[in-house]
């Protein structure tokens, strides 16, 4: 794994991207973006997080609750709704990170459970695969 200088720590890693990334809830397209970091956490299948503006807001809804973890910091919470279906607090952002994650401020990060995400390449369905 290709880990950026002082942003891995005992516990996580992360990893730039060297690809585009597509995050599909459903058929739908909620975030794509060629900057998108790969987090590996011990004991967790790995997160991607892309930038804030990249993510199709319009389909999300800021919860009212928060995440807290000694280890990351406090969490917002966002959930999604998209051709009547939706995931509760799927999706989440640090504004304010701990030190070895400090490289996630501004990122959104989206549950496996309910998101795809796809690395490499347009997203599907892009005129790129039309030509």
């Amino acid at each position: 794994m290709d880990t950026t200088t002082g942003r891995g720590s005992g516990r996580y890693a992360i990893e730039t991207v060297q690809e585009p990334v597509t995050v599909y809830f459903h058929d739908d397209i909620i975030a794509t973006s060629d900057r998108a970091l790969l987090v590996h956490e011990e004991g967790s299948e790995p997160i991607y997080y892309l930038p804030r503006d990249r993510v199709e807001m319009a389909f999300l809804v800021e919860s009212e609750g928060r995440a807290s973890s000694p280890d990351k910091g406090e969490a917002r919470l966002w959930s999604v709704s998209a051709m009547n279906r939706g995931a509760q607090d799927a999706v989440w952002s640090y504004d304010n990170p701990t030190e070895p994650l400090r490289a996630l401020a501004g990122m959104m990060a989206f549950d496996p459970a309910a998101f795809r995400v796809e690395a490499g390449g347009p997203p599907r369905g892009a005129m790129t695969d039309r030509m």
